[in-house]
């Protein structure tokens, strides 16, 4: 039997994380691609460290002229995300950080491999097996920890760009550790929060007194007490933040993307891949699946799991696990989520309208939890499939 009563702790990192400017860049591109040419094929990787940026991968258009055109614009989109996360160090600054584009074509040997032959049967761009996985204890199905690690985040970021708390700096972490009674989120037994700060005569308790009002917004009434206990800038001054602080590199945060350990993770990021690569369009699939299994009330908890080879259409595999929560079996979870959507590379990308310029907006506070958008933003986030999971078991 599943425990009831336990501390279970995830961690967040805002936009300007060197990790997450890296994931931001990476995604810029990829969206710049797609809204060139929908079935774009881009697999980008950035780094960033003290005063450059360097930019690479494989990246392809049917037409080599636009190709050739748009290699020219990534400096600019790079040094435009920069700006908007707010970087303006001494060290790392939107208008004088060096760029180095080191992208070129995708390899023709992994191209066969996917793209769609004369029968469309376009295989996966590569082997993998991807986790989806939703709980009924937050509204947005997601778990506790990590939805309210982002959302205190989020909310800080809104306070800096507003101009509201000009004096925070954009890199910042957090860190929630949630009690659960009887198998439900309760309250806080601790919460770390680190936060770049403009003012080098601040202190670790002016950062709190600062902070302190936008954490208790952020989270459920109640769940902050007298007994929980708050580390803010545990170790002194956070001046010198993002990537002149720390390197970063796209795809490190692949925890704080999902689930905050909540759940399994097949180990590929997503940030700087187009959806024909299964590791994100897969992993939002089995999201999706895995919500809308919640959502249809067929189980509490739903951890579902894909996998899929090279070239290969189909799922080799489709494992659900409800944690002891369903009201249905497993196997019957299985044999209806095949049935209610096609699984193959192109049928997830259609279903969920994912060849847009959609994933420059998911590269900080999640990839999931988040609120489908107009534009098939967050497409994976709907519940519209409960109905068809409930009418196939």
């Amino acid at each position: 039997m599943a425990r009831q009563n336990y501390v279970f702790t995830s961690e967040s990192v805002s936009e300007g994380h060197p990790d997450k400017v890296c994931d931001r860049i990476s995604d810029a591109v990829l969206d710049a691609l797609l809204a060139e040419e929908p079935e774009a094929r881009v697999a980008c990787e950035t780094f960033a460290t003290t005063d450059r940026v360097v930019i690479g991968g494989e990246v392809g258009l049917s037409d080599q002229e636009k190709l050739k055109d748009y290699m020219g614009k990534i400096d600019e989109i790079a040094r435009a995300c920069i700006k908007d996360i707010g970087y303006e160090q001494d060290k790392f600054h939107h208008e004088t950080v060096e760029i180095t584009n080191l992208l070129h074509e995708q390899s023709a040997h992994i191209a066969q491999g996917v793209d769609a032959r004369a029968d469309k049967d376009e295989g996966a761009g590569d082997q993998g097996i991807m986790f989806g996985y939703a709980t009924n204890e937050t509204p947005d199905l997601m778990p506790a920890p990590i939805q309210y690690a982002h959302a205190i985040l989020r909310r800080l970021a809104k306070a800096r760009k507003t101009g509201e708390q000009p004096v925070l700096g954009p890199d910042a972490k957090s860190q929630l550790s949630v009690r659960y009674a009887n198998g439900k989120p309760v309250g806080v037994s601790s919460l770390v929060l680190s936060t770049q700060h403009l003012d080098e005569s601040l202190t670790s308790e002016d950062i709190r007194a600062i902070v302190a009002p936008y954490i208790e917004e952020a989270l459920p009434e109640g769940w902050l007490t007298d007994d929980t206990v708050w580390h803010v800038n545990p170790t002194g001054k956070f001046v010198i933040g993002g990537p002149d602080g720390d390197a970063g590199l796209t795809g490190r945060k692949i925890i704080v993307d999902t689930y905050g350990g909540a759940a399994p993770h097949g180990g590929g990021a997503f940030s700087g891949k187009d959806p024909t690569k299964v590791d994100r369009s897969a992993a939002y699939a089995a999201r999706y699946l895995a919500k809308n299994v919640v959502a249809a009330g067929l189980a509490d908890k739903c951890t579902l799991q894909l996998s899929y080879a090279i070239g290969v259409s189909r799922p080799l595999s489709i494992y659900a696990e409800t944690h002891g929560t369903g009201k249905v079996s497993a196997k019957q979870i299985e044999k209806a989520v095949a049935q209610v959507m096609d699984l193959t590379p192109r049928g997830i990308r259609e279903h969920l309208q994912m060849n847009k310029p959609i994933y420059q907006r998911t590269a900080a506070y999640g990839h999931f939890g988040r609120k489908p958008d107009a534009d098939g933003g967050f497409s994976w986030e709907r519940t519209d499939l409960a109905d068809a999971l409930t009418s196939a078991i």
